[in-house]
């Protein structure tokens, strides 16, 4: 179904979005804007992943 590859695509950059943040906090000088942004970015995505979880069930 066309759906659950969205979600699965949609979960990957999640985690992508997941490991970048874990990353830019492991910096000695994070950049606390870009840090705002990507958690920013994941938020969207999980917000989109459970709409659509939404539909299929």
């Amino acid at each position: 179904m066309a759906l659950d590859a969205r979600i699965r695509e949609l979960g990957s950059r999640h985690q992508s979005l997941e490991q970048a943040i874990q990353d830019e906090m492991r910096r000695p000088y994070a950049d606390d804007l870009k840090l705002k942004e990507l958690k920013r970015q994941k938020l969207r995505l999980k917000e989109e992943i459970e709409t659509l979880r939404g539909r299929v069930h």
